[in-house]
């Protein structure tokens, strides 16, 4: 099971960017507006390290994926 451990923080972020950032998403809250924001940055972050990968991997065009289904 997972646990998630809160604490508080205190940051100083430009209130108007924030309040933008809350407007833009819909979001009631500061903290929904910033937990939004800090998901979306790691989704993005994931997704480069992925783009990044591309063309790293050797491909084999001979390999037949329908000949390792039969082998099953």
């Amino acid at each position: 099971m997972c646990e998630i451990v809160h604490m508080a923080t205190n940051l100083a972020i430009d209130d108007d960017l924030l309040t933008e950032a809350q407007r833009v998403g819909g979001h009631r809250t500061k903290k929904a507006t910033v937990t939004e924001a800090l998901e979306e940055y790691i989704r993005r972050r994931r997704q480069q390290q992925i783009v990044e990968l591309f063309g790293t991997v050797d491909f084999d065009p001979t390999y037949d994926y329908k000949r390792q289904r039969r082998r099953a």
